[in-house]
Formats: structure tokens, C-alpha cells, sequence
């Protein structure tokens, strides 16, 4: 683990990064939390190698479209794309989070499954494809979650056009 750093707490206890790189990535600080920035290759080992050390719980996957907003802060050599997955990893045992975000390109919206280290990413994976149109490669059960089979489009994208769904009332006479 010579490549590796732990988190550490500063004199108000928040939790600080020790280097500026953890598993061969960069990383930042985000209100005292350590974020890991992997790239889309090395995303999988590194979440295999927090698992190692302790991080055996996905509490959370989302994305996030960042179609206006791409000149956002992020550490020096990660390219800022449109779309971003965070993972949020917890060390039960030794009471620690972790955070990654891994960048997305728009036109290829594909990144690997957890599902194979942490199986409870599965309807997390499934959301993110249904509302974002971000893949899974190898992903046990690629359909959609939330929106009907034949939906078209994906709901949380910044340029999805807003519909409206007209209501009808019960007894209403038209």
C-alpha cells in the first residue's frame, strides 16, 4: 500500500487527505471528506482496493449532469466532463467515508459495474442508467428502474425537454 494514504483528522477532527493521490489517483477535499477522482479505468480497482482496507459498504451511487456548469473545481489533471458518478463508500468498522467521482464523457456514457464488489450498487446502477443514460458494462440487470420500458430519453439530463402529462379528474365533464 505504498501508493495508498489514509485519511487523517486535523485539529477539528474533520477528515483530511494525507497526500494528494490515494490508489495512483488525485484527490480532494470536500468539508473535511476525502474524495478519490479515478479515471474510468481505474475506477473498479480502486473501489476493489478501499474494500480492502476496510470500505465494504456502498451507501451510495448517483451521477450528476454538469452540462452548464463544466468549469467546476476539480483537482489538477482530471478533466472535467459532462456527467459525474459519485460513490459514497463507508468503513463501518473504523467510522470512515469516503467519496469518489468518477468523470463521464457525454459521448460515451460507459463505465463498469460494482456489482461484482459491492453487490448492493445494483438498483443504484439501474437509477443512474434510467435517469442519466450512463451504462453499466457487465451489469446483472440493465433495465430500467424507475421509468416504463418504452420511455424515451432520460429524465435527469440537463437537455431533456420538459413534457406535461394532462391531468384528468374524476366526474370531470369534457
Amino acid at each position: 500500500m505504498s501508493d495508498t494514504a489514509d485519511p487523517t483528522t486535523d485539529a477539528a477532527g474533520d477528515m483530511v487527505a494525507a497526500a494528494a493521490e490515494m490508489h495512483g489517483c488525485p484527490v480532494s477535499d470536500s468539508r473535511g471528506q476525502v474524495v478519490i477522482h479515478p479515471t474510468r479505468q481505474q475506477y473498479v480497482g480502486v473501489v476493489k482496493a478501499l474494500a480492502d482496507e476496510g470500505y465494504a459498504m456502498c451507501a451510495d451511487l448517483t451521477a450528476v449532469d454538469y452540462l452548464d456548469y463544466m468549469r467546476r473545481p476539480l483537482p489538477a489533471g482530471v478533466t472535467p466532463e459532462r456527467f459525474e458518478v459519485v460513490v459514497n463508500l463507508l468503513d463501518i468498522t473504523n467510522r470512515r467515508r469516503i467519496r469518489l467521482r468518477l468523470q463521464v464523457p457525454a459521448d460515451d456514457a460507459v463505465i463498469a459495474t460494482l456489482f461484482d464488489v459491492h453487490p448492493g450498487s445494483e438498483a443504484m446502477e439501474r437509477e443512474v442508467y434510467d435517469m442519466f443514460g450512463i451504462e453499466f458494462t457487465d451489469h446483472p440487470d440493465p433495465s430500467r428502474i424507475l421509468m416504463p420500458e418504452d420511455w424515451i430519453g432520460h429524465p435527469l439530463r440537463k437537455d431533456y425537454e420538459i413534457g406535461k402529462i394532462p391531468v384528468q379528474f374524476k366526474g370531470a365533464n369534457s
